[in-house]
């Protein structure tokens, strides 16, 4: 009998996953012992740290896409359509199309999803980079802005690319500089913790970064309500900002399926941290943002869970006892300017250490960004 996993889900860890099994398993699907199947309700692969890019017109969002089909290996099987249910006892999908799917190991990696509705009138009164359209609609905004106050506030935590709220403001402040609209220009940040990131030393950075560009920093704010007809945002602390541009980083929701399914509460995954396989269900992994692990949501994370993931499902595939753990590790790139970087790498239980920005390390990041496409292929 074939042996059927399943991975749903078309972004960086989905992919990176299906690659992975193709290369750890090509024999196997060769001799018709294992299948590979990859589910997305997207043909197309999004890379969403481009659209960090896109507000000051250096990426467009065509830039964040490619087909799907021209990044998975041609050894998996690749299935346009939506999971809407999971049934982890009969180990069967349930598809939006009508169909079913029935799998012997489950790979989820469905990411999470923006809900701007949940914080009262942000929708209305708020921009953001975390998606295409927001993305474009603040680019249309920076370049409209000649003078003014630009508040960021990051509202939902956790929220995808931890780092990207300390680089726009970074950024921004740069490009108005550059523009020669900066003294015109107030910038605020707002946290809502009592310092401007969750991890302390990218905090103790940017705090001393944001001093150093005039940069005003409230922290311990909770947004609470958006007024879209005077600009004003409210805090749960009582605190209120006047804004001419707001940019909020919107609450981020898991997946209704993880809930539904009891694979853990609010949409969001419980698993062990080191194996990625579920608390609630056998033969069940979930990685990237929609795992319930200490660590940041970002895409590297997804890239190296991945790896762990096939080598465990490629195991058990051959009938071996499955010994590939993940240990927290992360790499972000972090963006200072419109022309310098730093980064961080870490694990579970460190604390990173900040690097000295430069040139190299900003070309660095640009340069990852354009080889990703090889990553997702599992090329690089």
């Amino acid at each position: 009998m074939t042996e059927h996993i399943v991975v749903v889900g078309g972004g960086t860890g989905g992919t990176v996953l299906a690659n992975r099994l193709a290369d750890k398993l090509g024999p196997e699907i060769d001799r018709g012992d294992v299948s590979v199947t990859l589910v997305s309700d997207d043909p197309d692969h999004v890379y969403k740290p481009v659209f960090l890019y896109v507000p000051f017109g250096k990426k467009t969002v065509e830039d964040a896409n490619r087909p799907l089909r021209d990044l998975v290996d041609r050894r998996v099987d690749i299935e346009i359509d939506r999971v809407e249910g999971i049934d982890t006892d009969g180990k069967r999908l349930s598809l939006r199309d009508g169909g079913s799917m029935a799998y012997d190991q489950l790979g989820l990696a469905m990411g999470c999803q923006l809900a701007p509705e949940d914080l009262p009138g942000l929708a209305e009164g708020g921009h953001h980079f975390y998606g295409p359209d927001g993305a474009e609609a603040l680019r249309d905004e920076m370049a409209a802005m000649t003078e003014g106050h630009l508040v960021l506030s990051v509202i939902g935590t956790p929220h995808m690319c931890p780092a990207a709220p300390v680089e726009f403001v970074l950024m921004a402040d740069a490009w108005f500089r550059e523009r020669g609209l900066r003294e015109d220009v107030d910038i605020t940040y707002t946290y809502p913790i009592q310092r401007p990131h969750a991890i302390q030393n990218v905090a103790d950075w940017a705090a001393d970064a944001f001093d150093e560009r005039d940069i005003d920093v409230e922290t311990f704010f909770n947004a609470d309500e958006v007024d879209p007809e005077s600009g004003v945002l409210h805090s749960m602390e009582g605190k209120e900002l006047d804004y001419d541009l707001l940019v909020g980083i919107p609450p981020h929701e898991g997946s209704d399926l993880v809930t539904e399914a009891g694979l853990g509460d609010d949409g969001w995954a419980d698993v062990d941290k080191h194996t990625l396989e579920s608390d609630h269900a056998e033969d069940v992994f979930v990685l990237g943002d929609l795992a319930d692990v200490p660590t940041s949501k970002a895409g590297s994370v997804a890239h190296y869970e991945a790896g762990v993931v096939a080598d465990r499902m490629a195991s058990r595939a051959r009938g071996q006892v499955p010994t590939a753990t993940y240990d927290g590790k992360t790499l972000c790139f972090i963006e200072s300017g419109m022309d310098e970087a730093t980064f961080v790498d870490f694990e579970y239980g460190t604390q990173p250490t900040v690097r000295e920005p430069s040139k190299p390390v900003h070309w660095a990041k640009l340069g990852y960004n354009e080889s990703y496409w090889l990553t997702a292929r599992g090329l690089l």
